[in-house]
């Protein structure tokens, strides 16, 4: 396998995903806004690397941001965000979507595992039919109570 920037456009994903799965690699994918990074986060994906050899990280664009979660956010650009996310040990890359749902993208990595923070049940997974539908795994992982970006935004306000 060639060395791979950490961030990686759409088209740089395509070759990544045929090498990992070449080199018989364990691909785990999860996505989000990651807006602000907090322990939650953290903890969350060093979680979600633990369950194979690559985690891949799907990241809302700016624009699907403000759909989801309002105008006023996200409060970081969505290429900080990338970079950001990257630049932990546990996430080996991140890949922007612009889509309100990650589906495509799950569609493109096919990863081996799925995984959402612990407030997700299985059934509310974007892409759960299509994953297990070819023998993958799909796990909702352990939520940190209380830390989110939505409660550090309100706790900034006060």
């Amino acid at each position: 396998m060639s060395a791979l920037p950490k961030v990686l456009s759409a088209q740089s994903l395509e070759q990544a995903i045929a090498d990992f799965k070449k080199a018989g690699k364990k691909i785990v994918f999860t996505n989000g806004c990651f807006d602000l990074l907090h322990i939650g986060h953290v903890r969350y994906l060093e979680q979600a690397k633990s369950l194979g050899d690559i985690l891949i990280v799907g990241i809302n664009t700016d624009a699907s941001v403000q759909v989801l979660k309002g105008p006023t956010r996200p409060i970081q650009n969505e290429n900080d965000r990338a970079e950001i996310l990257a630049s932990l040990k546990s996430v080996d890359h991140t890949v922007l979507f612009g889509e309100q749902t990650p589906i495509n993208l799950i569609k493109q990595v096919k990863p081996d595992i799925l995984v959402k923070g612990g407030d997700w049940k299985k059934e509310q997974i974007i892409g759960w039919d299509f994953v297990e539908g070819y023998g993958g795994t799909v796990k909702s992982l352990q939520f940190v109570d209380g830390k989110s970006t939505t409660n550090i935004i309100a706790k900034s306000k006060t």
